[in-house]
């Protein structure tokens, strides 16, 4: 998973300028260019393996008929991209464990989604998130929900594909454009030619491949260190082991309150509602499976979470034992870890070129699932409802163009993101009056923390142990002794901590829309589509003591929306289905309940 982790200036080197930019051998070289033969190898299989007789649901959702583990393994790489792999063990190394409380979060961010978004969504039987918003409201919603996830994946594109040509580019020399094409390219011909399917089995050979880079490390960092022991034991001398934090205070950057409940609504955003992720649920071949792949995914993002803290942790006792370059300690923070792991694995031939392959590895899951999601949106939300003839009529053509277009664009959005800054900011897009909130607080943020002259430190961060290769007289000009004040108003405001934004976004677009309904009518009269919701409060009273789901009875509305939702989902299982205006249509058969029923409040707000 991609979070934005900001990362402070580098740290001031020794006089040691032994360590020049890192060279790739060949063993190295060839490690690099199987893991790009291989994943083209796996999209063009796909591709070819039937050529003429595809369908637009196979390019788009895999015929739908996927198995739970290459589902899971999917669903992990999507958004375990080189930002995280790059930035996990920097954020480790500067800062301290705190941000391993992340994990706290993980058991709800996917339990409420196996259990809440992917019944409704599999039953609806469809293809885009985003059609469940006119099914539920009305084709605006739609359209508005589509083009705001477009704006932000073009974007997040960008900056996935530079990072790693990035790192590359700075320890080896290797041509900075040279390694964004050769990406890009690779990755826009499988995912065009080879569709969901092609994009899914090389996820799971990424994901691997992400797996042993970072095994790599932590094996030959612990061992050259004295063992994981050891580890452990400096970075607790120099206060690296982060207690729990319970300060509530939403400004604090990390603390267990920020990680554990404002880390649950990003995990929404990314495995309940993301379109990346509910095609995948959606290409599942029985909606158990679809829930039991999203239950694999907790354990394989606890091991991606505690493999990246390993490597900080390993990170800082290495320094703690070696003298720091100038050209690794004058790095941009985003080059930090791939400069270690160059020094750490230097005379391993092979070894660096794998950690290479393992940050590639992250930019190809992540991008090749954003061009194949955008395809699917643009298909489905924008050309099908509007131009039906056209999408008809070379259906296949045009679903492989739009993803070989959406790949281009992403070498476009490339150069912007090269003119950003380091590549481990940025603010979560929400939609609508959300959108405002978050363009409004992530952009202040940037505007002041750019203002400012002093890097100020975090307000929950641990004693930061400097390297005891440092002078005094270093540790002066790092550490001067300027009384820096807590920031008001709004710049009190604009440092929120990012792990929030998914939640004051979301509880924005919530109360406006509520505010709205209440003053404009709601429903009006119109009949709600009972599948469109879940029944939570029905759920969650079926828990309780039996005298208190008497007490708590509120009519028979409850009972009629479970079985009018049974009824429509058998609908929808064994009828033909069209567009979404002949989904609603199956369930509009009289029967539903009336959006004015004050008893639909409850439900209608339950997803």
């Amino acid at each position: 998973m991609s979070v934005g982790l900001g990362i402070s200036a580098p740290l001031t080197p020794t006089s040691d300028t032994s360590m020049g930019t890192s060279t790739f051998s060949l063993a190295d070289y060839v490690v690099f260019i199987l893991l790009l033969v291989f994943s083209l190898a796996i999209g063009l299989y796909h591709a070819f393996r039937g050529w003429g007789r595809h369908t637009v649901g196979e390019l788009l959702m895999a015929d739908r008929k996927m198995d739970c583990f290459p589902v899971a393994l999917s669903l992990l790489a999507t958004f375990q991209s080189a930002v995280a792999i790059l930035g996990v063990p920097s954020e480790i190394y500067r800062f301290g464990t705190q941000y391993w409380f992340l994990g706290c979060c993980y058991f709800l961010g996917l339990l409420i989604p196996a259990h809440i978004f992917i019944p409704v969504f599999y039953r609806l039987h469809l293809t885009s998130a985003y059609e469940y918003l006119e099914l539920r409201f009305n084709k605006t919603v739609r359209v508005c929900g589509t083009m705001t996830f477009i704006f932000q994946m073009v974007i997040y594109m960008g900056v996935v594909l530079y990072a790693p040509s990035l790192a590359l580019n700075a320890v080896t020399g290797f041509d900075l454009w040279l390694s964004v094409l050769t990406l890009g390219i690779v990755c826009t011909i499988y995912t065009s030619l080879g569709g969901l399917k092609a994009v899914i089995w090389t996820d799971v050979f990424q994901t691997l491949v992400m797996f042993f880079g970072q095994l790599a490390v932590i094996i030959v960092g612990s061992a050259k260190v004295g063992g994981l022991g050891h580890v452990w034991a400096v970075a607790s001398q120099h206060g690296r082991i982060s207690g729990i934090e319970l300060d509530p205070d939403p400004f604090v950057r990390h603390t267990f309150w920020t990680l554990a409940f404002g880390g649950v609504f990003m995990m929404l955003s990314l495995y309940g509602v993301n379109q990346a992720q509910v095609q995948r649920y959606l290409s599942s071949r029985t909606e158990k499976a679809a829930v039991l792949s999203c239950y694999a995914v907790f354990p394989c993002q606890q091991v991606a979470l505690c493999m990246g803290c390993l490597i900080g942790l390993v990170m800082f006792v290495y320094y703690q034992e070696h003298p720091m370059s100038i050209q690794q300690a004058q790095a941009a923070p985003d080059q930090f870890v791939l400069y270690f792991v160059m020094d750490l694995l230097k005379g391993l031939p092979g070894l660096p070129g794998l950690f290479v392959a393992c940050l590639f590895s992250g930019s190809l899951s992540t991008i090749s699932s954003a061009f194949n999601s955008l395809a699917t949106v643009t298909m489905e939300d924008l050309i099908r409802p509007w131009f039906p003839e056209f999408a008809e009529a070379r259906p296949i053509m045009l679903s492989r163009g739009l993803a070989f277009g959406y790949g281009l664009l992403c070498l476009g959005m490339v150069y912007i993101s090269s003119q950003m800054g380091p590549v481990l900011q940025g603010a979560v897009v929400g939609l609508l009056a959300g959108l405002v909130m978050a363009f409004w607080i992530g952009i202040g943020s940037i505007v002041i923390s750019m203002g400012s002259h002093i890097s100020l430190p975090p307000t929950n961060g641990s004693s930061f142990s400097l390297p005891s290769n440092l002078t005094v007289a270093t540790v002066t000009t790092l550490m001067p002794s300027t009384t820096l004040s807590k920031p008001t108003g709004l710049r009190r405001l604009y440092s929120l901590s990012y792990l929030w934004y998914s939640a004051h976004n979301s509880t924005t677009v919530i109360v406006v829309g509520l505010i709205v309904s209440l003053l404009t009518g709601g429903m009006r009269g119109r009949s709600l589509n009972p599948a469109t919701i879940y029944p939570v409060w029905p759920k969650l009273r079926a828990l309780l003591p039996l005298s208190c789901q008497k007490r708590l009875h509120c009519g028979s509305y409850s009972q009629n929306h479970l079985i009018d939702g049974e009824l429509f989902s058998k609908k929808l299982r064994n009828g033909v289905l069209g567009d979404s205006r002949d989904k609603e249509a199956m369930a509009l058969d009289g029967t539903a309940p009336q959006g004015n029923n004050p008893t639909c409040v409850l439900h209608e707000t339950s997803l």
